[in-house]
């Protein structure tokens, strides 16, 4: 991004809705940037000071008076004033409090675009925030996700990377970089004398240290995903064991079609549940068996994939029948091929089993899984599985930092980036190569790193973040 560009952007005055549309009590019309004192002053009018003027208030100060366009009174208004660079975009701002109707809110943004603004871009106010250097790319990222948030725990992870525990990890290790990259880059300055700056071995040891470090973040993204989208969670089972009547039971509503007549759920259904802290993406499955036509045969197809994609996965067992042995095959081969998930046995029908718990101890004996008993279609037993499904969420690869979390693709994936450049510096410091190809590889993690926290800006990075926000934010 060129620095004529980026002073452009900054010195444009903007304008945007900062609340939600539609009826309310009130709403909340935001402004910022070059000469929006002069642009508020044409159409605002203090109450009881004639002689206001904004060029001379003080920032934080409210200012209660009027509105008007050219037709007149628009309405009674709150102006709220910032001063750079004490404000959220590090520019001069003010924000307009009116009466929430859509038409009045209509009207006040009208007017302020009239008189110079531009309606904002989604996310402007943000990425004025980062430009001007008030946060970095990571926690403007995290105030979306903050806003966004489904659940407790997301929020929570959101507000703790807004604060910048994560940023303040990263540009350590991004300082360490530096040093090492520096000390190379001065050796190649002085090559004709042969000298090392840094000693290959301790350069060795300190590589090795960042490849851990970086290592706890890659790992940590698991428990992140998990945390900001929700737990995959796949119900799956042989045709009548009762998966969708249970996605109705767990969601408390008639979600899916329920029928005695095998093959009914011919596609997945997805749907959230947030339970306690953690949201669970269920997803409803077609009854695994040998289907004799074509789109039963592309349900059970489809079942698999999400089966494969699968965080958790509920299988259900009818156990009102005799024989259990090809279900107790089936587990065994869902331990085997989807190993990274985990697996609870939903062992349903126990109203209609007699022997219901020399079943379930069977189950438990047999699998070694998880084993719940419940009823699906009375509702018995679904507190034992949301206690069982919690405490197999908070085993799901637990790391020792929870505070320090990676939560983003895009920054999972420049981590990997970075400790694959790390992991071929330390090759070529080991096989004794030269100090340029090393110094290469360290300035590609470098970059990786900068990637995150925006220390290196590409501008279609920034357009793929900014314009997932709301426009007055």
């Amino acid at each position: 991004m060129s620095e004529q560009n980026v002073h452009k952007e900054q010195s444009e005055p903007i304008a945007a809705i900062a609340t939600p549309v539609g009826a309310g009590a009130l709403a909340v019309v935001r402004i910022s940037g070059r000469g929006i004192f002069d642009i508020a002053q044409r159409v605002f009018r203090k109450t009881g000071d004639p002689e206001f003027r904004f060029s001379r208030s003080k920032g934080y100060r409210a200012h209660f008076g009027t509105m008007y366009d050219r037709e007149g009174l628009i309405d009674e208004v709150i102006a709220l004033v910032f001063r750079a660079p004490n404000s959220f975009t590090m520019e001069d701002v003010i924000e307009f409090s009116c009466h929430g109707g859509p038409v009045v809110v209509r009207h006040v943004l009208q007017v302020l675009l009239d008189e110079g603004c531009r309606l904002a871009e989604p996310g402007e106010f943000t990425r004025r925030a980062f430009l001007n250097g008030r946060i970095d790319l990571l926690q403007a990222e995290a105030i979306g996700e903050m806003i966004h948030a489904r659940t407790e725990s997301a929020f929570r992870t959101a507000v703790t990377q807004m604060q910048g525990t994560l940023s303040v990890r990263l540009e350590t290790m991004r300082e360490r970089l530096l040093q090492s990259c520096a000390l190379l880059e001065l050796e190649l300055d002085f090559s004709e004398e042969d000298v090392e700056f840094q000693s290959r071995g301790e350069l060795e040891r300190e590589l090795a240290a960042l490849k851990e470090e970086l290592r706890k973040l890659i790992d940590s993204y698991r428990q992140g995903r998990l945390l900001k989208e929700g737990v995959a969670t796949v119900i799956a089972g042989k045709p009548n064991a009762g998966k969708s009547t249970l996605l109705n039971a767990l969601l408390g509503e008639e979600r899916a079609i329920v029928s005695h007549m095998p093959g009914t759920t011919r596609d997945y259904i997805e749907e959230c549940l947030i339970h306690e802290k953690t949201m669970f993406r269920l997803t409803d499955t077609a009854g695994l068996r040998e289907a004799d036509e074509e789109i039963e045969h592309e349900g059970v197809r489809r079942s698999y994939r999400k089966i494969s994609e699968a965080d958790l996965i509920l299988y259900l067992v009818d156990i009102s029948g005799d024989d259990l042995s090809g279900e107790l095959s089936r587990i065994r081969q869902f331990h085997e091929e989807y190993p990274a998930a985990r697996l609870i046995v939903g062992a349903n029908k126990t109203d209609l089993a007699g022997d219901a718990p020399e079943k379930l101890q069977m189950l438990r004996q047999e699998t070694g899984c998880e084993v719940c008993g419940l009823s699906a279609a009375k509702g018995e037993g679904l507190d034992g599985l949301l206690h069982a499904m919690a405490s197999i969420v908070e085993r799901l690869d637990k790391i020792h930092d929870a505070s320090v979390l990676v939560t983003s693709l895009r920054h999972y994936e420049a981590l990997r980036n970075a400790s694959d450049s790390l992991d071929n510096a330390l090759l070529l410091v080991k096989s004794g190569e030269g100090t340029e190809l090393i110094a290469f590889e360290l300035r590609s993690a470098l970059d990786y790193v900068g990637e995150i926290t925006g220390k290196v800006v590409n501008e279609e990075i920034l357009n793929l973040i900014f314009e997932r926000f709301c426009i007055g934010k």
